[in-house]
């Protein structure tokens, strides 16, 4: 892609592969992959072109807008659910598994005990009043591998027992 400077900008692999595989979606008519898919691009391109100058985005953004639509159609599907709407929460989770498709593999409880525990005590934070200095030292090591819920009941877990 050229820039608006004339200099080449490279795409994200991801995307790029999010794009390949809209195409051989479209050509097995698998229906729930293609919205799936078309509607992934969209919030990408959505992210692209948000704030002041539109800008292409690196793989670990791409994740980044893929976690949060995961995150959406989970959402939803609980909700769904919780309304007797056994269809559309069925849907929705079909979505979810497509989009999980592209997010790296999540953690296991015990890798996300002990990536906590090692920032409990790399930060030498004990109470609960410690939990923004220990998450701020556990989000980039977590980085789109665990839920921001999952890894801030943990924390808290972790440091109720200190």
């Amino acid at each position: 892609m050229v820039r608006a400077d004339g200099k080449m900008e490279r795409m994200s692999a991801l995307k790029d592969k999010l794009k390949a595989d809209l195409t051989a979606s479209l050509k097995s008519r698998d229906e729930v992959r293609l919205r799936t898919i078309r509607m992934a691009l969209a919030a990408v391109n959505v992210e692209e072109v948000a704030g002041k100058q539109a800008r292409e985005l690196s793989d670990d953004e791409v994740v980044k807008v893929l976690t949060k639509e995961a995150k959406k159609r989970r959402e939803a599907a609980e909700a769904f659910g919780n309304a007797g709407r056994a269809e559309q929460a069925q849907a929705e989770l079909d979505e979810q598994a497509v989009l999980e498709e592209y997010l790296p593999a999540q953690l296991s409880d015990e890798e996300l005990a002990a990536l906590v525990d090692a920032a409990v005590a790399e930060t030498g934070a004990s109470g609960p009043q410690a939990m923004g200095q220990v998450m701020k030292a556990v989000n980039p090591k977590v980085a789109g591998r665990a839920e921001g819920g999952r890894v801030a009941a943990a924390v808290r877990a972790k440091l109720a027992a200190n």
